[in-house]
């Protein structure tokens, strides 16, 4: 997902009057889409707004492994479609769930402010990670945090947990549980974030490229939807999310690859740290940079892929390699 530099749309410009907004039914993902319609409405008060629910292959399979599935496209595909036949103006989606590679004709133009992208743990007796007794048994659908939890600590036990944020806790709570991970930003947004036992330091644990942020998609010629995204865009999480994606890209990975990568901006330094981890947690490449932040999109992505280089020589590609060889990684269909 290659993010267009800002200064090339004129925000003044849009004359939409309506804006039919696409989006998953779940009630994440109905709390973002009306946070985000919210947004937009308090810079165009006069715009019509139409939301549209569509259920994704991801909402209809929830009894087998992500990874089992080898579509990269699993949470957004028929939202893409709707917008490439002109069914829809925008879709709305978690940015994590976002292949970094976009169909032809989509961009995501604007980054809006960024929520806590930290991984979360709820566990059944308030214990932090560190603190969970040998053989935990801990629930997670994501490969990148079951690489991670096991480098962590071997004794871990770990099963897939599928579902939305919702059922995900209720399954904590009744099934054989010790602790369950999620990302901080999707618990908080349906105000269960008192839950959350445990803010996972990222020293610990790096979250997926772009967690934690929103991705408002539309058609690239679509210059008078761009131009009210535009007027919402966070230049800071904009520069961070386009240097993690743009990291996963020139790794090659997908969104179930055992790769996590975490960047932000702050006192004028960019910086970007990844992992990239076997799956089993048995092999480890960590790599980190920092730069004086000049403000552009061009300094994110040359970061990364030096970045990316860097972590291939250090043995990313033998890791990687396996983990394709495996079927962790699939190119996007």
């Amino acid at each position: 997902m290659k993010q267009i530099e800002l200064k090339e749309i004129d925000m003044t410009m849009s004359n939409v009057k309506t804006l039919v907004v696409g989006t998953r039914g779940s009630k994440l993902a109905l709390w973002q889409t009306g946070w985000l319609i919210d947004k937009i409405r308090a810079n165009r008060p006069n715009l019509i707004v139409e939301t549209r629910i569509f259920t994704t292959m991801g909402d209809k399979i929830q009894d087998v492994p992500l990874q089992s599935v080898g579509d990269d496209g699993f949470f957004v595909r028929e939202l893409e479609t709707a917008l490439l036949k002109g069914e829809i103006d925008l879709a709305i989606h978690s940015l994590k769930d976002l292949p970094t590679r976009q169909p032809e004709g989509l961009t995501v133009p604007a980054t809006p402010e960024r929520e806590d992208a930290r991984d979360a743990l709820l566990s059944k007796h308030n214990l932090k990670l560190a603190d969970l007794p040998q053989g935990a048994i801990i629930g997670t659908s994501s490969v990148r945090r079951a690489s991670q939890l096991r480098a962590f600590r071997s004794d871990f036990q770990l099963r897939d947990l599928r579902g939305n944020v919702d059922t995900r806790i209720r399954k904590l709570h009744e099934q054989d549980y010790d602790a369950i991970i999620l990302a901080t930003a999707g618990v908080s947004r349906i105000s269960r974030g008192d839950e959350i036992t445990e803010r996972i330091p990222f020293k610990y644990m790096l979250p997926a490229p772009g967690q934690g942020a929103l991705a408002p998609e539309c058609r690239h010629d679509d210059r008078g939807i761009m131009g009210i995204l535009a007027q919402l865009n966070n230049r800071e999480a904009q520069a961070a999310v386009e240097a993690e994606r743009q990291f996963m890209q020139a790794l090659g990975g997908g969104c179930q690859t055992p790769v996590g990568a975490f960047s932000e901006v702050i006192m004028r330094k960019l910086t970007l740290r990844a992992y990239i981890g076997a799956p089993d947690g048995s092999r480890v490449v960590k790599v980190e940079a920092v730069e004086d932040w000049e403000g552009t999109l061009a300094q994110s992505r040359e970061m990364a892929q030096r970045l990316a280089e860097e972590a291939l020589k250090q043995g990313a590609r033998e890791i990687l390699d396996d983990a394709r060889a495996n079927g962790y990684i699939t190119d996007r269909k």
